[in-house]
């Protein structure tokens, strides 16, 4: 019984040892939020800018990765020469195949700051760029430690990495020695007390070697603001750290902005029309059944030339009509029989002379018009009227169908040039003829020239045409675009690609500018158009900086 009675207080001691250091852990740690990942430090790195060239310089396992791109557009820069001079003397780095520069420096697996001094030459063009690299002690390094859902093995390692060498030695001890000492006892009977006793300062013991686990043991804090981890991430000022490496397989470019005077621009809605002069419609005079030519009708996309037949219209006659006609018929049937008569006697007696030569004309003459009267009464009911393309170019709208009913005055076919197009925009304020206009049609700047504006309102706007210059290949007509048209009065501010400005949230225009190698700042600023690929920064933006011109809707996803 005695050993029962050890046993048991040996696990209430446990038990009530493990909840107070559950409950009343001591000050700095957070027992009772979810658990998050610790930070991971980036890589040693450096970097240093020129007029030309910008250099960033990482270092791992013993080797230096130098990242060389144009100051201003933030392209890689390729096939240049990187001396740099390093604590064992002048190396110069190689080129590799992913476009960075490597060199082989096994002084950065001791700890400490180094000066290094990178020359750089590229097509004539020489540079010298300063850097200064930290490489922190082993200990400065915070280790990861797991989430709700990671490895038990993996937190037990990082404990035991955390509480140091000593630490560790002092837990081993204090486990083996309290177990050791509690079945010694146990095995020669001694007192309960005694093993309750040994088993609590066992306990204690093992407390006390775990009590700094997620403590500060000498470690060196990261910057306020910097990144800790190697990866693109927002950073707690609100800036985005991307590493050089992310920049390039986003394929981030920048230019640097200059203040200019630009004619203020407007944005008119559009849509492209066919040039009148090249278009046509093809309609039906009369109403009808529709009939197709020899070889069919032609079908969209199908070029046509001008006096084509397209299609025939044949006009329904009611039963009326067919009565009348056929009454008519007989009406004329009968007089020809009655003149072709009387000529056979005529030609019979003109040679006795018993008959005028003149009465004889005057007889055929009549024979004549009754006949082309009665030809003409059954071509109404068998040609039907031919539908003829108005002008050369391709079918762009219309399908009829053998037998359709065409009502009269219908559109059966509209037929444009396509490579002449026009731009209809609407203006709701009386503009002067612009001189220069653009259009985005999709990724697409078309160049239009005026052509004239409508006086009359339409509803409550006015119409101004212009004529597409140059290539109009992907354009159709009735597509929607976004005409910019200049005006005579003038403006200052900064040119930047459209696809520089993002919006927010809130639903502000802002830039991302970038500030250093590799961290880039939002900065709200207030645009105004200018043509179809660039808006003009008015406000928000000094000049001389490095704007993100493409990909700065990536930056932007980035949290």
């Amino acid at each position: 019984m005695q050993i029962h009675d050890a046993c048991k207080l040996l696990f209430t001691a446990l038990l009530v040892t493990f909840i107070s250091h559950s409950v009343a852990a001591h000050e700095g740690h957070d027992h009772g939020g979810a658990k998050s990942a610790m930070a991971i430090p980036a890589l040693p790195r450096a970097d240093a800018t020129s007029q030309d060239f910008e250099l960033v310089a990482i270092a791992a396992a013993g080797e230096l990765t130098l990242y060389l791109d144009c100051f201003a557009t933030n392209e890689p820069v390729s096939d240049a020469v990187i001396t740099v001079e390093t604590p064992k003397g002048s190396v110069e780095a190689k080129p590799s195949a992913d476009g960075t520069y490597r060199l082989a420096a096994p002084w950065t697996a001791t700890p400490g700051r180094y000066d290094l001094i990178a020359s750089v030459v590229k097509n004539g063009t020489a540079d010298v760029l300063s850097l200064s690299l930290d490489v922190p002690s082993a200990g400065s390094a915070a280790f990861s430690s797991t989430s709700g859902d990671g490895s038990q093995l993996s937190s037990i390692a990082a404990r035991i990495a955390s509480i140091g060498f000593s630490g560790a030695i002092a837990l081993i001890a204090a486990f083996i020695g309290g177990a050791l000492g509690a079945a010694l006892l146990v095995r020669r009977r001694h007192a309960t007390a005694t093993i309750a006793v040994v088993g609590l300062a066992s306990i204690f013991l093992m407390h006390a070697a775990l009590a700094h686990e997620g403590d500060d043991h000498g470690k060196t804090p990261l910057p306020q603001g910097g990144a800790t981890r190697d990866v693109a991430q927002m950073l707690p000022d609100g800036s985005v750290f991307i590493p050089k490496r992310t920049q390039r397989i986003l394929a981030i470019r920048t230019t640097v902005t200059e203040p200019a005077t630009y004619r203020r621009t407007v944005e008119l809605p559009g849509r492209i029309i066919p040039d009148p002069d090249a278009s046509g419609f093809v309609q039906a005079a009369i109403g009808g059944r529709l009939s197709p030519p020899e070889g069919g009708f032609p079908r969209l996309g199908t070029r046509v030339n001008k006096g084509d037949v397209l299609a025939y219209v044949t006009a329904p006659l009611a039963a009326i009509d067919v009565s009348d006609m056929r009454q008519r018929q007989g009406e004329l049937d009968q007089q020809i029989s009655i003149v072709e008569r009387r000529l056979a006697r005529y030609e019979t007696l003109a040679p006795s002379g018993s008959v005028a030569r003149s009465q004889l004309e005057d007889t055929r003459l009549e024979l004549e018009g009754l006949r082309d009267r009665r030809s003409s009464l059954d071509k109404v009911r068998r040609e039907p009227e031919a539908l003829i393309a108005p002008v050369d170019g391709i079918v762009a709208d219309g399908t009829p169908v053998a037998g359709q009913i065409a009502q009269s005055n219908a559109m059966v076919f509209h037929i444009i040039d396509p490579s002449r197009l026009w731009v209809e925009a609407l203006s709701y304020e009386a503009l002067p003829a612009p001189k220069n206009a653009t259009a985005q049609a999709g990724d697409k700047q078309l160049k239009l020239s005026f052509r004239g504006a409508g006086f009359a309102d339409r509803n409550q706007s006015i119409p101004i045409h212009f004529a597409v210059e140059g290539d109009v290949s992907g354009l159709r007509a009735g597509q929607f675009i976004t005409v910019h048209a200049e005006t005579p009065e003038e403006q200052q501010g900064l040119a930047v690609p459209r696809s520089s400005v993002v919006r927010t949230s809130t639903g502000q225009e802002s830039v991302y500018e970038h500030v250093s190698a590799e961290r880039f700042e939002q900065r709200p600023v207030r645009v105004e158009p200018l043509d179809g690929q660039r808006v003009l920064i008015s406000q928000g933006l000094a000049p001389g900086k490095r704007v993100v011109v493409q990909g700065a809707e990536l930056i932007d996803h980035i949290r």
